[in-house]
């Protein structure tokens, strides 16, 4: 079992070490018999649901043979059947509350498929409602602006809630190109959440199981691990760069 979040949207040719990790994993898993399986979950306007997983799809078919199951879910709704029986889950990048939305009925399946060994690879919105407790946006925090509303996904306070349960920290992206650091700073700080890792775009954190405090970092960025240190709102942040273990 892995556990891939990265700071951002795919770029397979700006960042195709997430993408070359993943594609090892699910072959181990899926095994060398048959054709993998891989559950590629995306929210974004209505239109062609090809061209929103595309993306996803395209660099994982050029790196092993697999078939994709493009799942749109809405939500509020299960989607179990979507994915059942597959090898691999992707979830997209987006707006980061319709995802949650979207696969918060379906949390507790995705943990079990992860816990039996299933990769799981998200990308940014994806990689925030990965944890036990998400990130899902906002940009205040008791009133006080902690990062720039243009990074609030819609919401207004900081808004934390129940995950997929796949980190035990709480997870930003975009961390130093979009300000989001001190989003993430900012929710240990209040004591929204005991720690959070903030992901640079072109970065990932590797994760070998579920709830694993320790990960590594792939890419070309940083990780930043903000965590509590004993002041009401004292706090440490450290950055984990690539090839090191956080």
């Amino acid at each position: 079992m892995s556990i891939y979040l990265a700071g951002a949207g795919p770029d397979p040719l700006g960042f195709p070490e997430v993408f070359d990790r993943f594609a090892l994993d699910v072959r181990e898993h899926a095994g060398s018999d048959r054709q993998a399986r891989i559950a590629v979950a995306v929210h974004g306007p209505e239109g062609n649901l090809h061209e929103l997983v595309a993306p996803y799809a395209e660099p994982l078919q050029a790196r092993l043979g697999c078939e994709i199951i493009a799942v749109a879910p809405p939500a509020g709704k299960r989607t179990d059947a979507a994915f059942e029986q597959v090898d691999a889950i992707v979830v997209g990048g987006g707006l980061t509350p319709a995802y949650w939305e979207a696969l918060h009925p379906v949390a507790a399946l995705i943990s079990r498929l992860v816990a039996d060994g299933a990769p799981y690879l998200g990308f940014s919105a994806g990689a925030m409602v990965a944890p036990q407790r998400a990130l899902v946006g906002g940009y205040r925090i008791n009133g006080v602006e902690v990062c720039g509303e243009e990074c609030s996904e819609g919401l207004d306070s900081v808004d934390i809630r129940e995950g997929l349960g796949l980190a035990g920290f709480s997870v930003d992206v975009h961390a130093a190109q979009a300000g989001t650091l001190s989003r993430a700073v900012g929710a240990v700080a209040a004591g929204l959440v005991e720690r959070a890792v903030a992901i640079d775009e072109n970065t990932a954190m590797v994760l070998a199981a579920a709830g694993d405090q320790d990960y590594d970092v792939i890419g070309k960025g940083n990780c930043w691990d903000i965590q509590r240190t004993g002041g009401a709102a004292a706090v440490s942040v450290r950055s984990v760069l690539t090839g090191r273990r956080g």
